[in-house]
């Protein structure tokens, strides 16, 4: 549905923050970018929905280059929710017509419903929500232009514990609806508990199987071919089997 084709990002001063990249994001699944700090798992994902273009090589969406595609409508298709939650001025209400102007209160309770708030937030101040609730509104916002990939870039990382696993449950469920959904992280543990395939990054390139097994942990490293990019992390079946992309990148289900 999403698919990364050899994709580079180059900087102004020549810098490769990307060196041709092949994944791809399938209906239902959960597909984690994996890596440590600085391996350009952000950068990659901010490709699906053209916040960043490619230096080189194909962003496609439904096998169209997302280039040819009105931006505005793509990023309807393909949501994005972000590390910090993006609240603007006003209440709850007013959050979530920016992404539907003419949903109604019904619709709008409904889908903050979905993301386990209540339709009794729509007239609190986005503000004094916790960080929890703002980013489930965020995702609720998302929500409301009926993406067919949610693209997210480390959503949990500044929740306490239990808001992160309400918001992990979500991902898992909006996947079992046939969402796509492409999540950011670092943290081992999150994998091993989220995701159905998991691609790699180390130093901008996807990590070979060596080094995948290192990075994720030898003893749940099994699954991952000579490319080192994806498996099922979680022991699961081939729910995560590699799109139209997936063999360009080494991917295959474990």
């Amino acid at each position: 549905m999403l698919a990364f084709e050899a994709v580079r990002v180059t900087t102004d001063d020549g810098a490769e923050l990307l060196h041709g990249v092949d994944a791809a994001v399938c209906p239902g699944t959960v597909t984690v970018l994996a890596g440590p700090s600085g391996a350009g798992k952000s950068t990659l994902l901010r490709l699906g929905n053209r916040l960043e273009v490619p230096s080189h090589g194909v962003v496609r969406f439904h096998g169209r280059d997302v280039a040819d595609l009105d931006p505005l409508e793509l990023r309807r298709r393909v949501g994005m929710v972000f590390q910090k939650p993006v609240v603007f001025a006003g209440t709850v209400r007013e959050n979530l017509h920016v992404a539907d102007a003419h949903a109604d209160d019904l619709s709008l309770g409904r889908v903050l419903e979905r993301v386990g708030l209540g339709v009794a937030l729509l007239d609190r101040q986005a503000d004094d929500l916790s960080g929890g609730e703002a980013q489930r509104m965020c995702i609720a916002r998302a929500l409301l232009t009926r993406p067919e990939v949610l693209l997210m870039d480390e959503p949990t990382s500044s929740l306490d514990p239990a808001n992160r696993r309400a918001v992990e449950a979500l991902a898992r469920e909006l996947a079992a609806e046939g969402l796509g959904i492409c999540w950011v992280s670092h943290d081992l543990d999150q994998v091993r508990r989220l995701t159905d395939r998991v691609v790699v990054l180390v130093e901008g390139r996807v990590a070979d199987a060596h080094e995948a097994a290192r990075y994720l942990g030898a003893g749940d490293a099994r699954g991952a071919d000579d490319a080192g990019t994806a498996r099922d992390a979680r022991g699961g079946d081939d729910a995560g089997a590699a799109g139209d992309a997936g063999g360009r990148a080494g991917e295959r289900p474990a």
